[in-house]
């Protein structure tokens, strides 16, 4: 995003496109796309922010990179029963984006909870969330507006 927003001597442009709120363990996260003109070049974010005490934290997913994400979580989702039946002391299976967003799940006492963490650096920048269904919900929400809005260019 930094690539399209800091460009000198260029009109830069922002739209949001608010989505559902995503539902975590300790709160809500606000989620929108946001679509960014700037010059000639146009781009789609699926952002997710998170509240926090002394700021918010906020990751924002390219579209090309949203699809790798769906991708990345159907197979994880698909590995979450077995990892809980090997019933270890603990678990931990992710995917990583280039710029640091994480999506993964980690098994404990028999369970599984699935996070997100928004930033590559700091503390406080993870969302837990226990329901998979609500994460992938999300995410096809957001890949489905980016194609709305992209074809009404």
């Amino acid at each position: 995003m930094e690539t399209f927003a800091s460009k000198t001597g260029v009109i830069t442009k922002f739209t949001d496109t608010k989505l559902n709120n995503l539902k975590t363990s300790y709160s809500n996260a606000k989620t929108r796309i946001r679509k960014l003109s700037s010059g000639e070049l146009i781009a789609y974010f699926y952002q997710i922010e998170k509240p926090g005490k002394y700021g918010s934290s906020t990751a924002s997913i390219e579209y090309s990179d949203l699809l790798e994400v769906i991708k990345a979580f159907k197979i994880l989702k698909g590995q979450v029963d077995t990892d809980i039946k090997k019933n270890p002391d603990y678990l931990e299976n992710k995917f990583i984006t280039e710029d640091g967003f994480q999506l993964g799940y980690f098994v404990n006492k028999g369970k599984a909870t699935c996070y997100l963490k928004l930033e590559k650096y700091g503390s406080d920048k993870t969302l837990y969330i226990k329901d998979f269904n609500k994460i992938e919900s999300n995410f096809n929400e957001a890949k489905n507006k980016i194609e709305e809005l992209k074809s009404k260019e």
